[in-house]
């Protein structure tokens, strides 16, 4: 209290130089100190999928179809393949894009909204996986279809074009260029370009096709995923001439190469040439079967298609439509 009677207020600050310390120390130490864990990678099981849960991609040992079309028009284009597949999926086969048997059946006393309530359901839970699977590719203007038997991309594409060229139908695609067919996938090394030549080129070359076809089927490359389906349907189509491997055939090789830098377009050609060997002979202009081969980035395939090649435009949709004049629907 000062000398006029009045009273001091009490200082509620720290005291200089002590308590603000002792408050900073007390902070600190009671801080809880995390240790530091480190990342846990998971390590997939022998027998797991490790696919499951993410987009379809290529793998080694896949049939499909490799599509071109124009810039910035691959959604148009993945649309519009749909629809084409499931129409003549479903007049070879008889098949829709699940697998499944289309039945036309005319019965009156059907009941329609079980029918509805059935269809739903199967959109919800499909019960098989579609013959036609696009898969997105990091390559502009290229599409990627994966199929599934019985669908024989080589047949199936041959069906599409032929009928196309021949056929009274009208332009189906506005955005489709080229189709190819890829009878067997695999990766695009010298290892994985060697068991694809193996597994497609035996068939049409090799009087050893015939074993080759069961021990493709009970190996465990991509060569064996080939299947003993798509092996009978190669060898029925097969003459019993090359059957039988005592006639030589006139072949010609032709790759494709994008966004890769390993296996070079000479090297593709002696291997595959090479895979084919004697009494086959090269022929770029008369020849009687086309042997294509198709690497994109990491992945390389192969089919083996007829003479008639050529005439229908390289399975080129637009130019087979520019051929005929038709118009676009």
């Amino acid at each position: 209290m000062d000398s006029g009677g009045t009273k001091r207020k009490a200082e509620t600050g720290p005291r200089e130089g002590t308590s603000q310390i002792t408050v900073t120390s007390l902070t600190l130490s009671n801080v809880r100190q995390v240790p530091k864990q480190s990342r846990q990678w998971v390590v997939p099981r022998k027998n797991e999928d490790s696919t499951r849960g993410t987009a379809p991609s290529i793998q080694p040992g896949d049939a499909g179809i490799w599509a071109t079309c124009d810039m910035h028009k691959e959604g148009l284009c993945t649309t519009e393949l749909r629809d084409l597949f499931d129409e003549y999926s479903e007049k070879i086969y008889g098949l829709g894009l699940n697998g499944e048997t289309e039945e036309t059946g005319d019965d009156g006393n059907a009941d329609i909204e079980a029918d509805i309530r059935d269809e739903i359901d199967g959109l919800k839970s499909p019960s098989s996986e579609p013959l036609f699977q696009p898969v997105r590719i990091d390559v502009r203007c290229v599409v990627f279809f994966k199929t599934l038997a019985p669908i024989e991309p080589v047949s199936f594409v041959h069906h599409i074009c032929n009928n196309l060229l021949h056929g009274e139908g009208r332009q189906k695609s506005r955005w489709t260029r080229r189709l190819t067919p890829m009878t067997l996938m695999g990766k695009a090394t010298e290892k994985g370009l060697e068991e694809v030549s193996k597994a497609v080129l035996a068939p049409h070359f090799h009087a050893v096709g015939v074993s080759t076809k069961k021990d493709s089927s009970q190996s465990s490359g991509c060569a064996g995923r080939l299947g003993t389906h798509l092996a009978s349907l190669t060898y029925a189509r097969m003459s019993a001439a090359k059957l039988t491997g005592l006639a030589g055939a006139q072949f010609a090789i032709r790759t494709s190469i994008r966004n890769h830098a390993i296996l070079k377009r000479d090297f593709v050609i002696k291997q595959v040439a090479n895979a084919v060997g004697s009494p086959h002979t090269v022929d770029l202009t008369q020849y009687e079967t086309l042997i294509l081969v198709e690497v994109y980035k990491n992945m390389c395939g192969m089919a083996v298609v007829g003479s008639d090649y050529d005439q229908l435009r390289r399975y080129n949709l637009a130019e087979i439509h520019d051929s005929k004049g038709t118009a676009t629907t």
